[in-house]
């Protein structure tokens, strides 16, 4: 097939479909259960690989996507994204893993390169939502990613954590999605050097969470913590729905609805009116979702 994403495009889907057969072999091996893979193509152009996992004994649900996708934006979809340009080239792979046990957090990540007429930049990043936050496995998965991005510019770590921060958050709700990570798009220049960061977070993308997995992954839950969960998936539908810009972008382009909304648990709740008891592990975990200096460097700069 053709495209118009040129020798930067064919690298970065050769990238996010290497990672993908590997991330789903390790996550296969440690739950004891088959990835699905089914292929797709969109009309207009492209096509992608969506690998899910259902109902294994670790994880209840767990889905990584590969897609690339081109062809020209109609008017709908320029009223949507913005912008005059209507070619477009789109790769790149995204997971969710929700976990059974809930006391074993959920995690997202997403990489991305997109062109649209002459211009191109990359896009991604990794983000963690515990339902019961431990402050030491959030400061494990804040490190892991600073070490990634310390590789390759110092700066980087402070800049897409506060931008996690920001990206990642409820208004009507006041509140974060999870404990954050490091999120960042639009990213032009050098795009050899992009392309190596990138590479490298694809590379590590399940390094900071494995050991979070195999930490949880056997600890006692009940009724009371599954319903906790569920709420908490609440909130993640809700910024899934209303707030993310890769939903946006892949219903705005035509992709495969079960691929797009692939980010979603197969379980959640909206209780009217619910509050934690006060002094409960419940209450002390809704003190967790809100931006936070987790690795003390609170007085790095942090202009984009």
């Amino acid at each position: 097939m053709s495209n118009s994403g040129g020798g930067m495009g064919s690298r970065m889907q050769a990238l996010c479909e290497e990672r993908q057969r590997e991330v789903c072999a390790q996550l296969s091996a440690l739950d004891g259960t088959a990835f699905r893979f089914d292929a797709w193509q969109r009309p207009g152009g492209g096509g992608g690989v969506s690998a899910v996992l259902a109902d294994g004994p670790l994880f209840e649900k767990a889905g990584v996507n590969v897609s690339t996708v081109w062809g020209e934006l109609d008017e709908a979809a320029l009223r949507r994204l913005g912008g005059s340009e209507r070619s477009f080239f789109a790769t790149g792979l995204s997971m969710v893993l929700h976990p059974r046990n809930p006391f074993v957090p959920t995690m997202h990540a997403n990489f991305r390169y997109l062109r649209r007429g002459e211009d191109a930049w990359f896009g991604g990043g990794s983000d963690l939502t515990p339902m019961y936050p431990q402050r030491d496995d959030v400061i494990a998965f804040h490190a892991a990613w600073k070490a990634v991005c310390d590789r390759h510019d110092p700066g980087y770590y402070p800049r897409f954590k506060r931008w996690c921060d920001e990206y990642f958050y409820l208004p009507h709700r006041g509140e974060t999605r999870g404990v954050g990570g490091i999120f960042f798009d639009d990213l032009r220049g050098d795009e050899e050097a992009l392309f190596a960061f990138v590479a490298d977070c694809c590379a590590h993308v399940l390094m900071p969470y494995l050991p979070l997995v195999e930490r949880h992954r056997n600890d006692a839950y009940g009724e009371r913590e599954r319903r906790f969960q569920l709420f908490r998936r609440g909130r993640y539908v809700e910024f899934n729905l209303v707030y993310d810009r890769g939903t946006a972008f892949g219903l705005a382009t035509g992709g495969r609805t079960e691929s797009i909304l692939m980010s979603l648990p197969p379980l959640a709740a909206w209780e009217y009116g619910y509050t934690p008891e006060p002094g409960t592990a419940e209450a002390q975990a809704m003190t967790y979702f809100a931006p936070q200096d987790w690795l003390g460097l609170e007085a790095t700069p942090h202009a984009r």
